[in-house]
């Protein structure tokens, strides 16, 4: 295990009944809120009423900044700042999946510089003192709500990067299991890929090859996603189902994971952030077409990691090292299928053509991320693999 430091500084609220104390925890850190949603959801669940109702008990006004998309743009993050800026905003509040999350951090980072916010995202300028934010989350998937991570498309260049601050750490998030009891079932699957593909990153890129204590945590995690994701496709009001979806996702990338492991990368993640700024593809769905890919490449390479995983998650004792790396990789893909979640490129209406372009764009995440083993030869090869 190598040194490590964790610090996470997100106050959760986890449980029914938690969103209407959005007002008495959001108060103090100021009185005059950007309220940042999506399109239409939050207000058919009536989540955006008891949300609204809190603040003003709590003599917090609203500035409200809906509409943000499921791949968050560029061009909307700038509406928010000069939202932020025109009405001397001095807090965020987030209530959404990771996609308002992830554009209510680049909003606060960017509300309080004299700069354009996408020099974040392309390493010109450093973090320092964001607007704090708020969240009350309703999507199990990405782990914005605990994390300083987000992910921003430059829709001027059709370009998609991610970069994070531990200043950009939600002060509190409220996780109300029952306020995903509506998310569809492409989206319930596509959230809990979106966790699963955080904790494989982590488990096949450590540094340290020795990481036991950190191994079972991930592989208990990974079961339990693909367990409570199926009762909630199976029961979508299954409140202990949509909790432990919920909770694993959160653990999935708040920095429990990746503790003791040495650098780890995000090479899948890499590779879909492609997918997701050139077609628009739901990120759980492109995550579930390269994570295959990626795994059987990378087992090639490592097949006693994947052997043990496949031993691990899914039983698979037979067959030599090579030949478990494989099933393992053949189980999780099938269980893909199983929930409706697409495997190749084809699925996503993506053409076999298209795999140079996308190769060409994860270039210039993969340079961002020092993912140093990431040639154009490379990348290009695991995309043949989605084919």
């Amino acid at each position: 295990m190598r040194n490590f430091v964790l610090e996470n500084p997100t106050k959760i609220l986890f449980g029914r009944d938690t969103i209407k104390q959005i007002g008495a925890e959001a108060q103090a850190f100021g009185t005059t809120a950007l309220l940042v949603t999506g399109c239409h959801s939050l207000q058919a669940s009536g989540i955006h009423n008891i949300i609204c109702a809190s603040l003003k008990e709590s003599d917090i006004s609203i500035i409200p900044h809906p509409g943000v998309k499921s791949n968050p743009i560029l061009s909307h993050v700038r509406k928010g700042v000069a939202l932020c800026k025109a009405h001397g905003i001095e807090l965020i509040i987030a209530a959404g999946g990771g996609s308002v999350i992830d554009e209510a951090k680049a909003i606060a980072a960017g509300s309080v510089v004299n700069h354009d916010v996408w020099k974040f995202f392309k390493g010109k300028a450093s973090i320092t003192t964001p607007l704090p934010i708020c969240t009350v989350l309703t999507l199990a998937a990405s782990g914005s709500e605990m994390n300083g991570g987000m992910v921003i498309t430059n829709d001027e260049l059709n370009l998609k990067l991610g970069t994070g601050n531990k200043k950009l750490c939600p002060k509190v998030s409220i996780l109300d299991p029952s306020a995903t009891f509506s998310v569809p079932p492409n989206y319930t699957a596509y959230g809990a890929i979106d966790a699963i593909a955080h904790t494989l990153e982590f488990y096949f890129t450590a540094q340290d090859p020795n990481t036991p204590v950190q191994d079972r945590f991930m592989e208990g995690l990974i079961i339990n996603l693909m367990e409570a994701c199926n009762q909630a496709l199976n029961e979508p009001t299954n409140y202990p189902a949509r909790a432990n979806l919920m909770w694993c996702a959160t653990m999935a990338l708040n920095g429990w994971t990746a503790a003791g492991l040495g650098l780890v990368g995000f090479p899948m993640h890499m590779i879909e952030h492609s997918m997701s700024a050139l077609y628009d593809v739901p990120h759980g769905a492109g995550l579930s077409v390269v994570i295959p890919a990626w795994m059987r490449w990378a087992a090639t390479k490592q097949p006693r990691k994947f052997a043990q995983f496949a031993e691990r998650v899914f039983m698979i004792r037979k067959g030599s090292v090579a030949e478990r790396a494989l099933a393992g990789i053949e189980h999780l893909q099938r269980w893909f299928e199983r929930i409706k979640s697409p495997t190749k490129l084809a699925a996503l209406d993506i053409p076999s053509t298209a795999i140079h372009a996308l190769t060409t764009h994860s270039l210039a995440q993969a340079k961002l991320w020092r993912l140093d083993g990431y040639h154009q030869a490379t990348i290009e090869e695991i995309l043949q693999l989605t084919i």
